[in-house]
């Protein structure tokens, strides 16, 4: 999360329009059906849970989403929440979760977090300059060899890479520090959030994905996002059951048609958008499937 808060988003939907084209392209099509959400989720064997705008807003639980979850493991579904919160450790989720009212495990809860751990396990030993609240929790990022970006321009400039996973207390002051670095000396940025912005209590906040893209017009340097849209958090999550599930029968259920739904269709899983929390409240949703040519495969007020 972040200090920036309250972003209009009629704001947002047009920044993720904008910067398209460093997002997978949509592949398929073809018209959404409105229903509601228990009357979708027969044919499916997995169903897959955005958080924000799905099951929370913010640290609010949205009234009902526990008793569905409930539900469908009653009616023998597999479930599990797929999720771009990337500032927080594993354990904090479990506990938020729990607190929450939900009852997952922590294999059902797949993280950018850990999708960004597995992808940077596969780099050189590198020191990395990290966007997070510096008084936020490190948890597994500790094992990293790591600086916490906040207001002394050397530290920009001494590290080999970037992690932007947390925008809390993210400042303009910092972004600059920030572009002005790579300018003067390219380096890897890896985005654990990809998203743009999340829905919480009092509006949508700025995630790392918002500044991102930002430092990519800024600079040229091209980011690597890990996170939904991009695959290796599906990949990830696959990993997760025993038995292989047939991506036919998965469905993936989000509130933000580039990231969530997306995804979900680059995945090969059916998608169903929600409506009534999250990134396209108070827009109209018919328009923005058609600016986006994003479309799902279903639409529900919530679960």
């Amino acid at each position: 999360m972040t200090g920036n808060r309250g972003i209009d988003p009629s704001k947002a939907f047009a920044t993720y329009l904008r910067i398209n084209h460093r997002l997978p392209m949509m592949t398929g099509g073809g018209a959404a059906t409105r229903a509601a959400f228990k009357d979708i989720v027969a044919p499916f064997d997995l169903i897959l849970f955005d958080a924000y705008g799905v099951l929370n807003v913010g640290e609010t639980a949205i009234p009902g989403a526990a008793a569905t979850v409930t539900a469908l493991r009653a009616a023998g579904k597999s479930v599990a929440v797929v999720s771009n919160s990337a500032a927080y450790p594993k354990a904090r989720m479990m506990a938020r979760y729990a607190t929450l009212g939900f009852d997952f495990t922590p294999h059902e809860v797949v993280t950018s977090r850990e999708a960004l751990l597995q992808r940077i396990a596969r780099e050189p030993r590198l020191r990395w300059g990290v966007m997070l609240n510096p008084d936020s929790d490190l948890g597994e990022i500790a094992a990293l060899d790591t600086v916490i970006l906040a207001d002394a321009p050397a530290d920009y400039d001494l590290v080999d890479g970037f992690l932007l996973i947390g925008a809390d207390g993210w400042t303009e002051r910092r972004q600059k520090l920030l572009e002005a670095s790579l300018a003067r000396a390219p380096r890897p940025v890896f985005v654990g959030n990809p998203d743009l912005v999340a829905p919480r209590e009092n509006g949508l906040s700025l995630e790392p994905g918002w500044f991102a893209h930002k430092l990519a017009d800024a600079t040229g340097i091209a980011p690597v996002f890990l996170g939904k849209p991009f695959p290796d958090i599906f990949n990830l999550a696959m990993t997760r059951f025993a038995t292989p599930i047939p991506p036919k029968r998965v469905l993936m259920v989000g509130d933000t048609l580039h990231t969530d739904i997306l995804g979900g269709r680059q995945a090969g899983f059916a998608t169903a958008l929600v409506t009534a929390h999250g990134s396209l409240t108070r827009l109209d949703v018919d328009d923005a499937i058609a600016r986006s040519q994003i479309t799902p495969d279903f639409i529900v007020a919530r679960i």
